[in-house]
């Protein structure tokens, strides 16, 4: 698996103590990025409040203390590029969950659907070699804690509705928008 592209398990691993956060101003509002010691991503959103983001974090990741930095570097530099047109900016930002085995995978397979092509989330489940498994996939989206990295706004109900989007569904039009 190639750590700088997909989302990275660490079964076993010792939790991070610190994480470092910056606020990124977009278009569509306050970006908050969480990273750990190593510059992967560990939670993000459309957001100011990077207290929020550090419960999406999987327990056995879940920093016990944040501290807020003006800049993350190359992640910043990368959340501000999309927000300008350059979609790809994102791809290389190694992004570090943890869960079962299927959400694992399913986040693996959302970071490879390309801007600009959309999938309903029957087709995400099939991408997700799960095709009867609907309910699983939308669970995958909803329980992502590295929005845009992990790119769940990607994912549309049959017909094209929004569906859910944790950061709102103009947020989730935005970005669709943006995209297209």
């Amino acid at each position: 698996m190639n750590a700088s592209f997909a989302v990275r398990t660490d079964v076993g691993s010792t939790r991070t103590v610190t994480a470092d956060f910056a606020v990124t101003e977009t278009p569509i509002g306050p970006f908050t990025t969480l990273v750990d010691p190593d510059g992967a991503v560990l939670a993000s959103g459309w957001t100011s409040d990077a207290e929020n983001l550090r419960g999406l974090i999987h327990p056995a990741l879940r920093p016990g203390r944040l501290r807020q930095r003006d800049s993350l570097g190359e992640v910043t530099g990368a959340v501000t590029a999309y927000h300008e047109g350059d979609l790809t900016a994102i791809d290389p930002i190694p992004v570090r969950q943890q869960s079962g085995e299927f959400l694992v995978h399913a986040w693996e397979v959302l970071r490879a659907v390309p801007a600009g092509s959309p999938l309903t989330y029957t087709e995400f489940a099939a991408r997700a070699d799960r095709p009867d498994a609907t309910r699983a996939a939308a669970n995958a989206c909803a329980r992502n804690a590295a929005a845009l990295f992990v790119p769940c706004h990607r994912i549309l109900r049959i017909g094209g509705a929004l569906g859910g989007f944790r950061w709102g569904l103009p947020v989730k039009r935005w970005l669709l928008d943006h995209e297209g």
